[in-house]
């Protein structure tokens, strides 16, 4: 009997394991101007900061099933795919009216986001930390902005989620952020995810559904389904209620943009039909910070608006 009660015990923790990604490691592993983040044996994605770069980005990014979400231009070349708007790279953080400078849509700097140094690098059980420091370098060579970034990636029930913690400093001068639809924390999804000519579907925390009703709107959270040979995925993006002028703006667009832009106010406002548009204009003098704070969740199957509202509450404590 007291065999037969261990291999129950047994049999049962392989099944957990199995089918409950709990016990998943979450691996933070060096590479050349890279770091690449391997859970369960598999990457999820890859802290990339080459000098060349003009901002460090996460690519490629899969889901536990390995289906890759995002698309793979301008990085390698894949038959068929898409080569419009050769900055959207990845998952990036970035915003085109900073000063005078435009950090949003070069390929070429300066102005750069540069990769400075690691503060942490933890893995773990479910969940590794990676903190760095980077600067926001205007085209006169001057550092704008300092970035404190702490990213939390995390392993679930087929699912595996980012927490991104951004904090922007004034470094050398103050910091004007003009209005602009252009940022901030965005993705350039698969062409198979596109709304329209792919498979993929938007849906807010409002309810509304399509690029035409949730672009340039409020929402606490966006999330995008779509199909993959019969596969069916997801990326949900999420505002953190401590993040700037939350809930956010989205930036979500159907050829394949999904991004979070809370700075845009006065263009969104604008575009769509708003009375008397209202700028944000944030200013940082020298010295002052914003925090802005969002999470990244890229699951295998479907989730519910319930399920997500549920996500996002817990999220948001």
């Amino acid at each position: 009997m007291k065999y037969s009660l261990q291999f129950v015990f047994l049999a049962m923790m392989v099944i957990s394991m199995t089918f409950n990604r709990s016990f998943a490691k979450v691996e933070l592993v060096q590479g050349n101007n890279q770091i690449d983040v391997i859970i369960d044996g598999k990457l999820f994605t890859s802290y990339m900061y080459s000098p060349e770069v003009t901002k460090p980005i996460l690519y490629p990014v899969n889901t536990p099933a390995g289906i890759q979400v995002n698309r793979s231009f301008p990085f390698k070349q894949v038959e068929g795919e898409s080569k419009d708007h050769p900055h959207h790279t990845g998952i990036f953080f970035t915003y085109d009216k900073v000063n005078q400078d435009g950090f949003w849509g070069n390929t070429k700097y300066p102005p750069q986001i540069k990769h400075v140094e690691v503060t942490e690098m933890n893995s773990g059980k479910e969940e590794a930390t990676l903190s760095v420091v980077l600067h926001w370098i205007g085209k006169s060579g001057k550092t704008l902005l300092e970035e404190k970034r702490t990213m939390v990636f995390s392993a679930g029930n087929k699912e595996n989620s980012i927490d991104l913690t951004m904090t922007l400093t004034a470094k050398d001068t103050a910091v004007v952020f003009g209005d602009t639809k252009e940022g901030m924390l965005g993705m350039r999804v698969a062409d198979w995810l596109k709304e329209g000519k792919g498979t993929g579907k938007y849906l807010s925390s409002e309810g509304a559904e399509t690029e035409k009703n949730i672009w340039g709107r409020r929402a606490k959270w966006v999330v995008l389904t779509g199909e993959r040979d019969g596969h069916k995925v997801g990326i949900a993006i999420m505002n953190h209620p401590k993040s700037v002028n939350y809930p956010t703006y989205w930036h979500a667009r159907g050829y394949g943009l999904f991004a979070v832009n809370p700075l845009g106010q006065a263009e969104f406002q604008h575009s769509t039909g708003v009375a008397d548009p209202q700028p944000l204009k944030l200013t940082l003098q020298q010295g002052q910070s914003a925090l802005f704070k969002f999470r990244v969740n890229v699951f295998d199957g479907a989730k519910s608006k319930e399920q997500l509202d549920k996500e996002f509450a817990e999220y948001s404590k």
